[in-house]
């Protein structure tokens, strides 16, 4: 077995080993090292005591930290002459005991290596390097596993996932990251016990769900966790798009249309330099979030037609509620409720060419969310009709052409009246109140549909406007 091992890692292993304690690489650095991918964080657990090897950390690195110190971990910075730096976290041996109401574990210090790779989620991360020997320590048969591409539990799976429900959703979290399918026993035993999800706080389910999607397969990610339960109570909008068919089957499979478009999306990201960085999380979340009101909304008409009237508004609301309950950030929930509520606006362009001023307001309501937007309503048109897919790519093109020709024009990103809030207030004779907000609207709408315009005409056009509103 041919690895190369990070020279810190025997740093510390021989530092470790001169003080008369035992140190191991454990977990995600020791399978990644047999994967050959790269990783900047390095683990490790130790038979010594916090207190016992703080003073060995402190002397190796270039900066250290205790947060972790009521769970027996410690870690530290180390600067490589490169100028890079690599992370480390070193724990003591541990043997956890569970409430059966919390994940929080009441953490007891452990006595082996062995012993500290029973308590963890998977074979294929209970593997480990004695240091600084480099002697590989498998008691659970984690490299067959890792070969197999198989997720298994080291000890009885309903007992790991009992203690922390969390490696449930680490599991269909690896199905994206690795492309690793999970053993038929860890299946079975996730979907038996998704119910004890509920005792994990949603900030935690949040974070894997996160890392799901930005992962490299999502979309595998995103039908593992549907198909275990899970997203029945941690994103229950996902499986209600498996709608049945209607009997004549006019409409998409949603589930399946959902899962297409997050892939058409991922595979519309852009380099660093781009507009829409690869991987984004607003697109990806709007691209599975986009057809959540559907379900709500379905209708079926007269002559066997299916209707979704107004999914898009209430998908929106839908979508907001949801990644509120998950705590994301507000500005990811603004941003991909706003996503969401849009994705349709462009349809209209195809079946008649918009006029500059609603050009403009296309732009001036997708705001910062212009270049995620295009990409979304791209990804969302999976017709199997080459005609229709080539008009609507032609029409796609010829409107972002226009925004970029008037774009030259006119700063179009940030459009604001001729005539602000102050001015307004000046010549109207006005004080600060409802009206001058309504002037000011008037005044951006006549931005919008008349592009810029001479001030002495701003100004002329104000005075109409306060004329028909019945102001002296």
């Amino acid at each position: 077995m041919a690895f190369t091992v990070w020279p810190e890692a025997l740093q510390l292993g021989e530092l470790f080993r001169q003080a008369g304690f035992e140190l191991a690489l454990v977990g995600g650095p020791v399978r990644d090292l047999l994967l050959h991918r790269p990783s900047h964080d390095l683990d490790f657990c130790t038979s010594a005591r916090p207190e016992e090897f703080e003073p060995i950390l402190k002397a190796w690195g270039d900066g250290f930290w205790d947060m972790g110190r009521k769970f027996g971990t410690l870690g530290a910075i180390k600067r490589r002459p490169d100028g890079t730096e690599v992370s480390v976290e070193i724990t003591t041996y541990r043997s956890d005991t569970y409430d059966p109401n919390s994940r929080k574990p009441e953490v007891n210090y452990g006595d082996s290596l062995e012993g500290d790779l029973s308590r963890r989620d998977f074979t294929v991360n209970a593997m480990a390097l004695r240091l600084p020997e480099c002697e590989f320590i498998d008691p659970f048969h984690g490299a067959n596993d890792l070969q197999a591409q198989l997720l298994r539990t080291p000890v009885d799976p309903r007992q790991s996932f009992d203690d922390d429900p969390l490696r449930m959703m680490r599991a269909v979290r690896f199905v994206a990251q690795l492309g690793f399918t999970i053993a038929a026993d860890t299946a079975q035993a996730i979907t038996e016990m998704t119910e004890r999800i509920r005792i994990v706080s949603a900030e935690r389910v949040r974070d894997e769900l996160t890392k799901l999607l930005l992962s490299a397969n999502p979309h595998a990610g995103i039908e593992a966790l549907v198909e275990s339960g899970l997203a029945d109570i941690v994103l229950p909008e996902i499986p209600a798009l498996q709608l049945e068919l209607d009997e004549h089957h006019r409409h998409k499979d949603v589930f399946a249309h959902t899962l297409m478009v997050l892939d058409r999306a991922i595979a519309l990201e852009t380099d660093e330099e781009g507009p829409v960085p690869a991987p984004d999380l607003v697109l990806r979340l709007a691209a599975i979030m986009h057809d959540v009101g559907k379900p709500k909304t379905r209708k079926f008409e007269p002559g066997g037609k299916v209707s979704f009237h107004q999914h898009d508004l209430v998908g929106a609301n839908i979508t907001r509620k949801r990644l509120k309950a998950l705590r994301f950030d507000h500005h990811i929930v603004d941003d991909v409720a706003k996503l969401v509520e849009l994705h349709l606006r462009f349809h209209g362009y195809i079946d008649e060419p918009w006029s500059d001023a609603a050009v403009r307001r296309y732009v001036r309501d997708a705001g910062h969310l212009y270049h995620r937007l295009n990409r979304l309503t791209r990804a969302d048109a999976t017709t199997q009709n080459k005609h229709k897919e080539a008009m609507f790519a032609h029409a796609m093109d010829e409107m972002e052409a226009r925004v970029e020709a008037l774009q030259q024009q006119e700063d179009i990103d940030a459009i604001r009246p001729d005539i602000d809030g102050s001015e307004i207030m000046q010549i109207l004779g006005l004080t600060p109140g409802p009206l001058v907000g309504k002037a000011r609207k008037h005044m951006l709408d006549y931005r919008l549909d008349h592009g810029p315009v001479d001030h002495d005409v701003a100004v002329a056009e104000l005075l109409r406007w306060a004329q028909e509103e019945g102001l002296s």
